[in-house]
């Protein structure tokens, strides 16, 4: 970003000793005169030495001194250093000119990051030999003299041999040349011919077309943040590529350099594109990342971008965060990233208004379908206010005073610009920002400021209006308790963003949901058309606060709600309705725990899930806050399977809260599953179909999903026509990230763990599993694995090995704790993730079976040792469910002694506890971080 290194050396950068280095070099160049392979090598050596140890100096001082910035100073100053030595060797020692003639020229220069004089550790070079005419022989051997003496010392160099002409004609022709050249940097070599290049660049190639190399490096952006994921909040980011990271800084001096003619970053405050406040953050957000991405590459030892989990704990130790009460270390410290990702975007929206007011650009709303339909016209007032104005469909401010005149006005101008369909004016906006203070305890009271925001959060485009009061500040000045988890991360693999990102998305799918027409939610679109008008309200303000108390030391539901009983009542709900809310925050969980981790055809299951919701209204809420929870995590998390049972466990309730009533008793819900069945597969006769269908038990029709139940049928048919004992059926979901793996088996009381070996043996990790068993004694699981190759192929063949194996193990010609154990031994390296093990065994989800209950860090081979020990204490296993949430394994038993019955005694149940929390509490400290 900033032309930092001149072509001096800094005279308070005594690392890299140029002196004593240049004259090892000439004397290398006595020693092995004539020897010019030789001699190459030689130099190689000592500067790679040179180049290391100046390197772990570099790395000793940013662990002291925490400044990734001067860390990308020193480095990129010894790499200047480096090539200066090689091109004096190339040009006095290898390809010496006595009296060079006028084509015997040459500038070295730095291009692209590296020639904003900042380098990363592991960061390529590139460099670009100028020549003053076409290539001759003298500057082919002095630019392949430098580069292979680079390329011996290790380095990644990317490079271009170009006249100045040339340079000038492709620039004109290529963005990425152009690009190159607007951050060239001399190193070395003949300076008038460096001088050359940037005179007729700027005036050959800048001068006069501003706006498409904007409009260019914009729409690269979009494109790399769409590679990257859309949105600053994933919580692996990448910090060079990812939406507010270094690149995008990058971006912003790039299109400064090229439209304002800046060359350095200190110049974009005198051309007023930045105030000074907003250039000490531009200055903060790059120091910062800077700091991250040196310590991230010195790490990793590669030039690692993306902040994966085990990076994150390892660097919030390097910077020196500590763990709070509710949040960890690396909780802080990615909450820190988050912040400055908002802040990089932040920038970006000031340059481009900066830019937007100079040319005119395409019309913005907030929905483009609304465009066509709006009249044109550039400055008009706002309907219902005289202190905004429309300026070119945006909306602005009529006076700068407007929010110190009237406070409300800060949630107001939100409101309007929903009402309105307006986008916002970035001026608009930035006063917002500077105008939080007025946000004071006395303005969140206020009834008709309240009033507006219950408009915003309950009207169309909700998520849209409410992520811009977050950017601005506005929406965590206004509700204090949002501000707190603002750009909060959770240290685990199942969140996909942040918790305030979290919160937004689940508003929007919450919208999706009231529209309805879509498959993903025909249940919940259902039920959103059957609560009670009053409680629409309350259902929005629910889902935007169910996670308002995350990162504080209590249980975050139960914190929650207390966050909702005080918020609430200000916002205009009476008692019964606060309530209500504090009830829906209270149980959020519970219905995707039951759903997921409890036998759904257990009468007791069912009674104890009635009677934590109480009344089907409340439940209806519930099932609706649920799917729009899960939905809102991440990409994969939300499918049919989990539709499917939400649904089942919602239609199995109903009659218990009714007193038998149901919308759609079990009789006729199963009766309509099979008949669906039959309507969508028409590929059997009758008579095949009758008997197929009375194959299955009902909760099989109750709780699969339609498409799964037809590949069933498929798959059950083409394997008992070849005669198979056991068949595997292949799948992939590439949305979830995992490989299904069908199973058909004669039923076996060691079955699942048998197949739960067999996936352990293979290195396969079950993620959740699906178990069924036919009226004729067939075993029907669907296990889901975690993939390990790209190519669906190689998949494949890892299912047909776990296949192999199974069968083997039947048969009786293969051993599988041996296997397993051998698999365990050569198990890599831990997770970054501590999860605290947990173990219940009662009899009071169950009128019939005991039932165990497992939570702990998932890993490769638990399922198969869990059932495994289960069997050993003699005990069977009636169902099994099987959930991973992330990091976090949540596996659930029905369980009963040889004879059928419960496990009552408290010795027995005690020893039940005692051997499963063995294996989760051994493994638990083998994985913790040292």
């Amino acid at each position: 970003m900033d032309n930092i290194v001149k072509e001096g050396r800094p005279e308070e950068d005594d690392r890299f000793d140029t002196v004593r280095i240049t004259a090892a070099v000439n004397a290398l160049a006595t020693e092995h005169s004539g020897r010019e392979d030789v001699f190459r090598a030689a130099v190689a050596k000592l500067l790679k030495a040179e180049m290391v140890e100046a390197r772990a100096t570099a790395q000793a001082v940013l662990l002291k001194d925490r400044h990734g910035r001067r860390c990308a100073e020193r480095l990129c100053f010894v790499q200047d250093e480096i090539i200066r030595i090689l091109f004096e060797a190339a040009t006095r020692h290898l390809y010496y000119s006595p009296i060079p003639s006028g084509a015997e020229r040459m500038a070295v220069v730095a291009t692209g990051g590296y020639g904003r004089g900042l380098m990363a550790p592991e960061s390529d070079i590139d460099l670009l030999f100028i020549l003053p005419y076409k290539q001759t022989a003298w500057g082919e051997q002095v630019a392949e003299a430098i580069l292979y003496c680079l390329w011996d010392m290790g380095l990644k160099v990317g490079h271009a041999t170009r006249s100045v002409d040339e340079s000038i004609r492709q620039a004109r022709s290529d963005m990425t040349i152009r690009t190159a050249i607007l951050e060239t940097r001399f190193l070395t070599g003949d300076r008038p011919l460096y001088d050359e290049l940037v005179s007729r660049f700027d005036k050959e190639v800048v001068q006069g077309n501003a706006s498409d190399f904007v409009t260019a490096k914009l729409a690269e952006r979009e494109e790399r943040h769409r590679r990257a994921g859309q949105s600053r909040y994933l919580v692996e980011p990448n910090v060079k590529d990812g939406k507010g990271g270094l690149r995008d800084l990058h971006t912003l001096f790039w299109i400064a350099k090229y439209v304002y003619r800046v060359r350095d970053t200190d110049e974009l405050l005198d051309r007023g594109v930045f105030d000074a406040q907003e250039y000490r953050t531009f200055r903060r957000c790059a120091d910062f990342l800077w700091s991250v991405r040196c310590n991230l590459h010195f790490c990793a030892g590669r030039a690692e971008e993306r902040l994966s989990f085990d990076m994150q704990r390892e660097l919030a130790v390097r910077l020196g965060y500590t763990s709070h009460p509710g949040m960890q270390d690396v909780e802080r410290f990615m909450k820190h990233y988050f912040l400055i990702a908002k802040e990089v975007g932040d920038l970006t929206a000031i340059l481009c208004a900066k830019l937007e007011n100079e040319q005119a650009k395409p019309v913005p709303v907030l929905s483009r379908m609304m465009a066509r339909l709006r009249p044109s016209t550039n400055r008009r007032r706002v309907p219902e206010s005289d202190d905004f104005i429309v300026d070119h469909n945006r909306i602005n401010l009529a006076a700068p005073d407007v929010f110190k005149q009237d406070p409300v006005n800060l949630i107001r101008i939100f409101r309007l610009a929903q009402k309105n369909n307006l986008a916002f004016h970035p001026d608009a906006m930035r006063t917002v920002t500077r105008s939080l203070k007025l946000i004071n305890s006395d303005l969140r009271v206020d009834p008709e400021a309240n009033r507006l925001f219950m408009e915003i959060l309950t009207s169309n485009d909700a998520e849209i209006v409410l992520r811009r009061m977050n950017e601005t500040g506005v929406l965590g000045q206004f509700i204090r308790a949002f501000g707190k988890i603002v750009s909060m991360m959770q240290f685990n693999m199942y969140h996909h963003y942040t918790v305030d990102e979290h919160l937004l998305r689940c508003i929007g799918y919450l919208q999706e949901i009231e529209r309805g027409g879509s498959d993903e939610f025909v249940v919940a679109s259902d039920l959103m058309r059957k609560i009670r008008p009053e409680h629409r309200a309350v259902l929005y303000i629910a889902t935007l606060l169910h996670d308002i108390a995350k990162g504080r030391p209590e249980d975050h539901s139960i914190a929650g709600a207390k966050v909702a009983r005080r918020l609430c009542p200000r916002l205009g709900f009476n008692t019964a309705d606060t309530e209500l809310v504090a009830w829906l925050i209270e149980e959020h969980l519970t219905m995707s725990a039951v759903a997921q981790s409890r036998d759904l055809t257990d009468r007791k299951t069912i009674e104890n899930f009635a009677a934590v919701v109480q009344s089907v209204e409340q439940m209806k809420l519930l099932t609706i806050l649920t799917t729009a929870d899960i939905r809102g995590v991440g990409p994969g998390v939300w499918n049919g399977w989990k539709a499917q049972l939400l649904r089942t466990l919602y239609y199995e309730t109903e009659p218990v809260l009714t007193g038998g009533f149901s919308e759609v008793n079990r009789a006729r819900r199963l009766a309509m599953a099979q008949g669906e069945f039959r309507e969508a597969f028409t590929e059997w006769p009758e008579q095949e179909l009758n008997a197929y269908v009375a194959r299955h038990y009902p909760a099989y029709w109750l709780k699969v999903d339609l498409p799964r139940k037809i590949r069933h049928a498929r798959f059950l048919r083409t394997s008992e026509q070849e005669g198979s004992k056991l068949a595997i059926n292949v799948g992939f979901d590439e949305t979830r990230g995992v490989t299904e793996l069908t199973i058909l088996a004669m039923d076996h009381p060691w079955l699942l763990s048998i197949i739960a070996g067999a996936c352990a043996s293979a290195g396969a990790n079950i993620v959740d599993a699906q178990i069924y068993t036919t009226t004729d004694g067939r075993a029907l699981d669907t296990i889901a694995i975690t993939r390990e190759y790209d190519l669906d192929e190689d998949e494949g063949r890892r299912a047909t090995r776990i296949g192999e194996m199974i069968e083997d193990v039947l048969e009786g010609k293969l051993r599988l704790p041996e296997v397993v154990a051998r698999r365990a031994a050569g198990r890599g390296k831990a997770r970054p993730f501590v999860v605290e093990p947990e173990l219940t065994v009662n009899n009071q989800w169950s009128d019939r079976y005991t039932v165990i209950e497992v939570s702990g860090l998932d890993r490769p081979g638990l399922l198969y040792e869990l059932t495994t020990a289960i069997s050993k204490l003699n005990l069977n296993i009636a169902s099994a469910h099987v959930a991973t949430f992330g990091e976090r394994a949540r596996d659930v038993f029905y369980v009963t002694d040889l004879l059928g019955a419960q496990i009552t005694a408290p010795t027995r149940q005690a020893a039940i506890r005692s051997a499963l929390l063995h294996l989760l509490v051994s493994e638990q400290v083998a994985a913790e971080p040292i």
